[in-house]
């Protein structure tokens, strides 16, 4: 059995330091054969570095997604320069990196694919239905044991649509994007494993992830203030745990984490 930790959009400062404490211990109780995470918030809620992906990397990551932060910090040579970072599969074909790979892990062969979504989405991306036909024909031949999909994106109803379009063809798609784990969790008849949203990694006591005063003062004003994000207080970890049967590429289970810590 493969098990795989998809760990949830790692938000901010506080959101690394939850890491760095959570992460040791967990793999320790769960013991995953890959641990993957979404990095697209990782520096300051928007955008990735070097050192924030090397940080990450310390604390146990193997593979990091990503969304439509991803170059926000001009980081475009981070996914030229062999680092564990995808950027989505669909945007323009232009665009430095990879959106897909295949990991190898005890000699099993997983292929992680990054899409984003394009309903309420800032850009205007190719369709993550149609790239996605696109890589599992053109790796039809591979051997592969497990087929990981995370779909960054705003809309549940694309999420959802996305499971049907796909059920049964990949182990598991694991949403990322809105911050808030949902709890429709399951494994189809056809085995392939779902959760609309991980979550993520960071405040707490906060609005997804940043400190709740200036966003319910943008609520009430229409005024648009700054986002500030505490590196102190509580905060919380989320996280799913796949098993999935390498000689059929099924997911026999699906388990959602959620952890709290205070800093």
């Amino acid at each position: 059995m493969l098990k795989i930790l998809f760990i949830a959009d790692i938000v901010g400062k506080i959101g690394r330091m939850t890491i760095n404490k959570l992460l040791p211990k967990l793999k320790k109780e769960y013991c995953p054969d890959l641990v993957i995470a979404n990095a697209e918030n990782l520096t300051h809620g928007k955008g990735l570095t070097k050192d924030t992906i090397e940080e990450m990397m310390k604390a146990g990551i193997d593979w990091f997604t990503n969304g439509n932060h991803a170059f926000s910090n001009k980081t475009e040579k981070l996914y030229t320069n062999n680092f564990p970072v995808l950027r989505p599969a669909n945007y323009p074909i232009n665009t430095p990196g990879n959106g897909y790979s295949i990991i190898n892990v005890k000699e099993q062969q997983i292929l992680l694919i990054n899409l984003i979504g394009r309903i309420f989405m800032p850009m205007n991306y190719d369709c993550p239905f149609a790239k996605l036909n696109e890589i599992l024909s053109s790796l039809a031949n591979k051997n592969l044991s497990a087929i990981i999909i995370d779909m960054h994106a705003e809309a549940t109803s694309e999420k959802i649509a996305l499971r049907h379009y796909i059920d049964g063809k990949v182990s598991a798609l694991v949403g990322t994007h809105t911050h808030v784990m949902t709890a429709d969790q399951m494994i189809t008849d056809q085995g392939t494993s779902y959760l609309t949203d991980v979550g993520m990694v960071g405040l707490a006591n906060g609005i997804i992830g940043v400190d709740k005063e200036n966003v319910i003062k943008t609520f009430l004003t229409q005024i648009k203030y700054p986002h500030v994000m505490s590196e102190t207080g509580p905060a919380i970890f989320n996280a799913v745990l796949l098993s999935i049967n390498p000689k059929t590429q099924k997911t026999q289970k699906i388990k959602p984490i959620i952890k709290f810590i205070n800093f």
